[in-house]
């Protein structure tokens, strides 16, 4: 049970829920796990209460929206800036009561989640605005927190391996702690729905916007985890969502920038893409997300999946018996937006099956175009009670309707705690894959190799809390006994930056890089290629995609280690030291860079020592 102080703000007291709960009392109880009938006796609350509401309060159901600032009452000026921007308004609270949202989506660039207590403080800001409104309902807070190279919620949270990482770890039970602790600690900021697992299998090392994100290209490999992932989340009481169905793993074009074409055929379809989403269903999953994606072979209209009531309709709802929460992608991508204008996409999605419209670019025109749909009769009350009743099935069923709110108490005794560190870092080093190890360089000996330099890319922290990796990796060895010195090169060297760490490279022992994503011309060939050349032992770790090791023949020692936060790279430092011994096998097969149809390592490779 959650404490319904609103804490470590020292806000007032929290308006009465009376007329909520007794609208839906028994609700939440009767719900069940699996996929939800069509009409059940224990909707009736539910029902009573769309029938309450107006024309306007069931559009705004409808609709998941970013909103800026770090608390839902008083951001700072800049976010108050951008909120009267692009809605309109000055806060979530106005937000919330203009539009009457179904839910409320936190990202980074929007200031939402600075630490665990604003978060929460937010949240319950967010639930006490849209309550305190005339027939109020609780709101969804959502996010996407997969860990990896996406997440939104940083340190002092746990922060895991991502989806690749626990593929190579292979462990259904690693999945499932993954779901509970991440679930557990979302909960307690008061997250109640993740945009996670990603359950694309990913098939195509060019894929730009998948990769690392899928947890691999066997597809029964995928759908166990993604199962066993889901469950870890219900059992925290966090809405899961796999994502991007029908499947997004066979792409080379990014959902975000263009608009992708999957060639499969129907039978490639469901041996492929469709195993991991029926996984998906049968564990029960509450969600499941969109992908704004063109496949002739499930419909040959020319829309993407997201508007498409053959794919979501015919075959999500139909064919794979699915009943609970249909939820786009973000409408602003661009995958969604060739074909169509921004006012047309909502009520589209809508009659293709959709029930929660997310982060629409421009939400008056989006809000306004659904209710002119209703009001003109394009889209019936009907069809949005539907849609509504789901979305409301969901919010019973996560207890918000019985309590939204979250505690100080319950931050402190739940997020980052000591145990769900310790999980993480255990769960790394069941992941962290040796790809090559020529002449046994590794484990390096603190007393062969005493001084390392530390070198290569240093992207962003996905949560803009951890790294940068070059220091991640400089500190955990000189953690481990090694005199370890940091020089970030970057993505894409200068030739000034390689020749530091050529020099530099002079004064140690051996040199550990960090590859990221290595083309045929990057400069990162030639930082590698030059540091081999000083004569010097070369361990090399790839922070994201694995198929970098194809494109460096002459390394040695060459780890995967799937993404660059901490977590990840502390588990390569502790392999490296020999600490641990490298347990993760490839999850995907890495094919030769002069011949892509020779496979250099299959699925299921890994050494160890």
């Amino acid at each position: 049970m959650h404490h319904t102080s609103t804490g470590s703000t020292g806000n007032t007291a929290i308006p009465s829920r009376r007329t909520v709960l007794a609208a839906t009392a028994g609700a939440a109880a009767a719900l069940t796990v699996g996929p939800v009938a069509h009409a059940r006796d224990d909707d009736r609350p539910l029902r009573r209460l769309i029938s309450r509401m107006t024309l306007e309060e069931k559009v705004g159901q409808l609709f998941v929206s970013r909103v800026y600032g770090h608390s839902a009452t008083a951001p700072d000026q800049a976010d108050i800036d951008a909120n009267l921007r692009e809605f309109g308004v000055r806060t979530a609270a106005e937000l919330i009561a203009k539009y009457r949202l179904g839910g409320v989506i936190y990202f980074v660039w929007a200031h939402n989640t600075r630490d665990p207590h604003q978060i929460a403080d937010l949240s319950n800001g967010i639930q006490r605005a849209s309550l305190a409104l005339p027939r109020g309902l609780p709101a969804l807070v959502s996010t996407d927190q997969e860990h990896g190279i996406v997440a939104r919620v940083g340190k002092p949270a746990t922060l895991f391996p991502g989806a690749m990482a626990m593929g190579a770890g292979g462990s259904r039970s690693d999945a499932r702690t993954l779901g509970r602790i991440a679930g557990e600690e979302l909960r307690a900021m008061g997250i109640q729905q993740d945009y996670t697992p990603v359950a694309d299998v990913n098939v195509n090392p060019a894929n730009p916007v998948i990769g690392v994100r899928s947890f691999g290209a066997d597809p029964a490999a995928v759908a166990g985890l993604v199962a066993a992932e889901v469950a870890g989340y219900q059992r925290s009481k966090v809405a899961a969502t796999a994502k991007h169905f029908p499947g997004h793993g066979d792409t080379e074009v990014d959902s975000h920038y263009g608009f992708p074409t999957i060639k499969h055929t129907r039978e490639q379809w469901e041996t492929l893409d469709a195993p991991p989403f029926r996984a998906a269903i049968e564990a029960g999953i509450d969600s499941i997300m969109t992908a704004h994606i063109l496949v002739p072979a499930l419909d040959d209209s020319g829309d993407p999946a997201t508007l498409s009531r053959p794919i979501l309709t015919g075959i999500l709802r139909e064919q794979l018996g699915y009943d609970g929460v249909v939820v786009t992608d973000a409408l602003d991508m661009a995958g969604v937006r060739t074909k169509y204008g921004d006012d047309r996409v909502p009520v589209l999605a809508l009659k293709a099956g959709v029930d929660l419209l997310l982060n629409a670019p421009k939400l008056d025109v989006a809000w306004n175009a659904v209710l002119g749909a209703v009001q003109d009769g394009e889209l019936t009350e009907e069809r949005l009670d539907e849609s509504i009743l789901r979305v409301l099935r969901l919010k019973a069923k996560l207890g918000l309707f019985d309590d939204p709110y979250v505690s100080a108490r319950e931050v402190d005794r739940t997020v980052g705690t000591k145990a769900h560190l310790a999980a993480a870092d255990r769960i790394a080093e069941r992941t962290t894959t040796l790809l090559v190890n020529e002449g046994r360089l590794l484990p390096l000996s603190r007393r062969e190799h005493p001084r390392l330099l530390v070198v290569g890319a240093d992207p962003a922290s996905p949560s803009g809390t951890t790294g940068p990796p070059t220091g991640v990796l400089a500190g955990a060895l000189t953690e481990l006994g090694f005199t370890a010195t940091a020089l970030s090169t970057g993505i894409n060297p200068s030739a000034t930056a390689i020749d530091q760490a050529v020099t530099a490279a002079g004064d140690a022992d051996a040199v550990v890089v960090g590859t990221y994503n290595v083309t045929a011309s990057s400069a990162q060939k030639t930082l590698v290629e030059r540091l081999l050349a000083t004569g010097k032992p070369v361990v090399a770790v790839a922070v994201r995609n694995p198929y970098d090791v194809a494109r460096l023949p002459g390394v040695r020692a060459y780890l995967a280690a799937y993404s660059w936060t901490d977590v990840e790279l502390r588990a390569a430092a502790r392999v490296i030291a020999g600490r641990v011994e490298p347990r993760g096998k490839l999850p995907v097969p890495v094919q030769r860079a002069d011949d892509p149809a020779q496979v250099l390592y299959p699925i299921g490779h890994g050494l160890t020592y």
